[in-house]
């Protein structure tokens, strides 16, 4: 998972938890909210987004409430990475807590709706395959790739305990 290919969805600073979330749909399960997801931003974003897809934006993505139902939405969606100039807190932790990539890069208004992009978010790289460009963006550091790339949080760790238990029954068996 080292390396994401996919087009970049563009959106603009200040996109909140409630424009990724809407708290209309919050009970109705992350299939009905994820249908919604951006919808006052971009009617055809929830139809049209394809697994392995970037979302890309400016400052500030994912702030307002707490909700991790907003990183949710757009992991339920098929997004590989969610790119933007800068990230609410609770919004970044909740991304990769829940195994969506969220990574910071200065260059992100430089994208255009629609590009297609590389992005080895372990080597903080992103290339634009349609305009040649290559942005540096920050890297994520091994053990949170490895988290997300286990599925997030609560995967990780029951792989982590999982390991440990049958590192101990190996160990008491040989005993």
């Amino acid at each position: 998972m080292s390396e994401e290919s996919g087009r970049a969805w563009v959106f603009g600073d200040a996109i909140d938890t409630d424009l990724l979330a809407p708290g209309l749909y919050m009970k109705l399960g992350i299939d009905e909210l994820a249908r919604h997801c951006l919808e006052t931003v971009d009617t055809g974003f929830a139809s049209g987004v394809a697994v392995g897809d970037f979302v890309v934006a400016g400052r500030n993505f994912g702030i307002g409430s707490s909700r991790e139902q907003a990183a949710e939405a757009l992991k339920h969606l098929g997004v590989a990475a969610v790119i933007a100039r800068s990230f609410g807190g609770i919004f970044y932790r909740n991304a990769l807590n829940l195994g969506l990539l969220a990574v910071v890069c200065e260059s992100a208004g430089q994208i255009v709706a629609g590009q297609d992009l590389r992005l080895d978010a372990e080597a903080g790289r992103i290339d634009n395959l349609t305009s040649g460009e290559t942005f540096a963006c920050e890297p994520i550091p091994p053990h949170l790739l490895e988290m997300v790339r286990d599925g997030g949080l609560v995967a990780h760790l029951e792989k982590k305990l999982a390991v440990k238990g049958a590192k101990k029954g190996a160990k008491e068996a040989s005993t």
